[in-house]
């Protein structure tokens, strides 16, 4: 929380890639909607002229040489300090009018504020089916798994406490990073505040680095493999159980054969069944082993936290 009558501090970050066409309408809406915040674009080895044409909109500039989008927001994380960060893509598809109440409601408290596409103009400007699609796909699986109820889970119009930017690990490479974290945000109960904005499609010459199929698939993946760090005695424990039913239905035709016949006909059936059974049960175990360390993880996540935020505080003294 913010010393009472200190300005505060904001920082826009916007990851770039090619992004020659939009980008200085970009960077001029942010000075204009947040006039005392600065504004970096971290250019992703663009082939274009984005770097210059964010430096003459007044941006400053920086590169990233990973290419992807997570590594681009893991070194904005890294290097930038300020009180609220407010992030942004350079395509000009987010409302800059919207920064300024994302900022409030940081300040107000919230560690992570998500501006919401899908409540308002989403579904009805972008034009990619699939992209619809693969959204409520997303957004479905993550809030039942999580009992929660967020709306946009993929937006890339964001704003972030101090204390979240500078304990958040960014994983992911790509542009699964959005779904990273809302993830990790539901499973530490970091304080979420959902603001519903105007999306808009890319303009014109605009063309989006969306592979529908690939980044999907990615998408997928993430959430697979957080789910199963995340949410490992589920997970672990509903494949064991899986295994072990079908164990237990094999070993019970054998035995089935064998009160019926008197003799173990099917020796490799009842070898593997037992297998199976055994295989199942060692699942079951690890997934509570897995859940014991989750959430050892997250009472570190949370000292982190409170260490972050002391530090932080006396510096602002």
């Amino acid at each position: 929380m913010l010393i009472q009558n200190e300005e505060p501090s904001i920082a826009v970050l916007i990851p770039c890639y090619n992004e020659e066409v939009t980008i200085g309408k970009v960077v001029r809406d942010f000075r204009k909607a947040l006039p005392k915040a600065d504004i970096y674009v971290y250019d992703n080895n663009s082939t274009d002229r984005t770097a210059e044409i964010a430096c003459q909109a007044g941006a400053q500039v920086r590169r990233e040489p990973r290419q992807g989008k997570g590594n681009v927001i893991r070194a904005m994380f890294e290097d930038i300090d300020a009180d609220v960060y407010v992030m942004t893509d350079g395509d000009d598809t987010y409302p800059a009018e919207a920064a300024s109440h994302m900022v409030e409601k940081v300040l107000e408290g919230y560690d992570m504020v998500i501006g919401d596409r899908l409540s308002s103009t989403y579904f009805q400007e972008n034009k990619r089916p699939f992209h619809n699609f693969g959204n409520r796909i997303v957004r479905g699986v993550i809030n039942s798994l999580f009992s929660a109820n967020v709306t946009d889970v993929m937006t890339g119009y964001r704003a972030f406490s101090y204390s979240f930017v500078k304990t958040y690990p960014v994983l992911s490479k790509g542009f699964e990073v959005e779904t990273e974290m809302t993830i990790h945000s539901l499973d530490n109960n970091i304080r979420l505040y959902e603001l519903p904005v105007q999306y808009r499609d890319r303009p014109d010459g605009s063309v989006s680095k969306l592979n529908t199929f690939g980044d999907g698939f990615k998408v997928l993946s993430t959430i697979f493999r957080l789910i199963r760090e995340y949410k490992p005695l589920p997970f672990f424990g509903g494949l064991g159980l899986l295994v072990g039913i079908i164990g237990f239905v094999l070993t019970g035709s054998v035995v089935f054969d064998f009160f019926r016949t008197g003799q173990v006909q099917r020796f490799p059936t009842l070898i593997g069944a037992v297998m199976l059974i055994v295989i199942g049960l060692l699942c079951i175990v690890l997934g509570f082993i897995q859940d014991t360390l989750a959430k050892n993880s997250r009472r570190r996540f949370i000292m982190d936290t409170n260490y972050v935020t002391r530090d932080y505080r006396m510096q602002k003294r």
